[in-house]
């Protein structure tokens, strides 16, 4: 039985927000993201978004741009998008449909999907070539449960020591068997770091959210991972309420496999350093972070419904979409506002508050991630 804790049990530990230099240093966003995206195990997406043959997602960060690609056989391949010939980036799209292949645009190498190099025009006039040896550049990918988890780093840690028990916490959301619905895509002028924080609260939700609180209490619930890469827990839906929609009503028949409790709640997670997973009755949303520079950050939007749900015309999944389009254009409003307001000459660290325990719990782990990457604290 898991152990849940109100954020007053938690409690802010006398914490104060970070520093300015921490939202608005380019070095250290830079160091960021080699460190504590591209060289650890991060979720990067849900398989039904690749599940037809040759699908691929184009996942940039910072310089880096790499292919996730659904082969012929159904196996998931991630690779380096560069051709091995002068470097060229084989496609911009960020996603799509390959054939067989994919082809260079500029002198027409050409890969198998699993990375594998299978044509070199004029391949004779290259002395003492052999094909095996120029595949594209290889990430590690891992599926699980629906997640599909990317690692881009030359020394690659265990998975499963790390991951592997938590995610089995989620398994009465069956997230593997969820059909994707619809998403939206959001362009947000603040640090990745704040978007996370405002998530790992809901202080303030009473002045920013009113319809959230119609439909849950922002002083309900509490959480059962206070510490390490995932932290989260779960919000009461308040009295006659459903679900978290427009309506207040679920948007189809409750997922199979969640018991009455698990019907009466939402449970919010923040995968460090770039995934918000919020599990509700009827459905799952999920947002990825992308940050683009140290002030602005690119969030994908994406939300996954039992197959009955999405088959029956009745059902209206836009119920759900609407209320969390209106909520997540409310939380980047403030988070654009912060990041406006630490870049002031007058900015200085504020005190939590103790409802604001798993913001203050999430900067620890932060902090503590950047010494293990003996990155050092920008000045």
């Amino acid at each position: 039985m898991n152990q849940f804790l109100n954020s007053l049990e938690i409690g802010a530990q006398g914490q104060c927000t970070l520093p300015q230099e921490f939202y608005r240093s380019q070095e250290l966003f830079e160091r960021e993201l080699r460190h504590l995206f591209l060289d650890r195990w991060i979720c990067v997406g849900h398989s039904d978004n690749l599940r037809e043959p040759g699908t691929f997602l184009n996942l940039k960060l910072g310089s880096e741009s790499i292919l996730l690609i659904r082969d012929h056989h159904l196996k998931l391949h991630a690779n380096f998008n560069v051709c091995r010939h002068r470097g060229t980036r084989l496609t911009e799209a960020p996603c799509g449909k390959l054939g067989k292949t994919i082809q260079c645009p500029y002198h027409a190498w050409t890969y198998q999907l699993d990375g594998t190099l299978a044509g070199v025009p004029d391949e004779k006039e290259i002395a003492g070539f052999c094909k095996a040896d120029y595949g594209l550049h290889r990430a590690k990918v891992h599926e699980i449960g629906g997640l599909i988890w990317l690692h881009a780093g030359r020394e690659v840690g265990d998975f499963d020591s790390r991951y592997t028990g938590i995610l089995s916490r989620f398994q009465p959301w069956q997230l593997a068997n969820l059909k994707f619905g619809s998403h939206r895509e959001y362009h947000v002028k603040a640090n990745w770091k704040l978007i996370l924080q405002n998530y790992s609260e809901c202080y303030h939700c009473a002045p920013v959210h009113p319809r959230l609180v119609e439909l849950s209490s922002p002083t309900s619930g509490g959480n059962d991972l206070v510490e390490g890469p995932v932290m989260g827990g779960y919000m009461d839906l308040r009295g006659n309420a459903q679900s978290m929609t427009c309506s207040g009503h679920k948007c189809g028949e409750f997922i199979s496999g969640l018991d009455s409790q698990q019907q009466q709640r939402v449970y919010y997670y923040v995968f460090f350093p770039n995934m918000l997973l919020s599990l509700h009755p009827d459905y799952v949303m999920i947002h990825w972070l992308t940050p683009v520079t140290f002030d602005q950050t690119r969030i994908d939007c994406r939300w996954y419904f039992p197959t009955a749900t999405l088959a029956t015309q009745t059902n209206s999944i836009e119920d759900a979409v609407e209320f969390w389009d209106q909520t997540n254009r409310e939380d980047w409003q403030v988070s654009e506002l912060t990041q406006l307001g630490v870049a002031s000459s007058r900015y200085t660290p504020g005190p939590y508050s103790n409802r604001e325990a798993m913001s203050a719990a999430l900067d620890r782990y932060y902090l503590q991630q950047l010494a293990a990457a003996n990155l050092e604290s920008p000045q």
